[in-house]
């Protein structure tokens, strides 16, 4: 079974995320989107998201870092499953929604790491 087969995204906290993803956009020419973050799309078939979050957000806990990264998978729940089975910490849910499958492992350090399944086709 394939495990992680790209990065899916890079997300982070920030004091003040509109002020920085402004500063993106203006000097490095990031194509800021209405949801906050950038999708570069790949040569190919799909995305990788960049994303600064709230100072306070709590989607990445309970790891206390200040930024999580997401990983691309073929199967979430084959994975998850197997994460399970070799005893990682993986959290119970999981959300399916018409941007795909995510689900989340806490890594040794205590990081909190998305896992995602684009929906077929993305």
């Amino acid at each position: 079974m394939k495990r992680v087969t790209g990065i899916g995204g890079v997300f982070f906290k920030s004091p003040d995320p509109k002020r920085l993803t402004e500063w993106y956009r203006v000097h490095l020419g990031f194509d800021v989107s209405e949801w906050g973050g950038v999708a570069f799309r790949w040569s190919g078939t799909g995305t990788t998201a960049w994303s600064p979050f709230k100072q306070d957000s709590d989607y990445f806990a309970p790891s206390t870092a200040p930024f999580m990264f997401n990983y691309r998978v073929d199967d979430l729940h084959a994975l998850l499953a197997a994460l399970r089975a070799e005893g990682c910490q993986v959290e119970d849910k999981v959300d399916e929604s018409e941007y795909g499958k995510f689900g989340w492992v806490i890594d040794p350090d205590g990081n909190k790491v998305e896992l995602w399944e684009p929906p077929e086709g993305k």
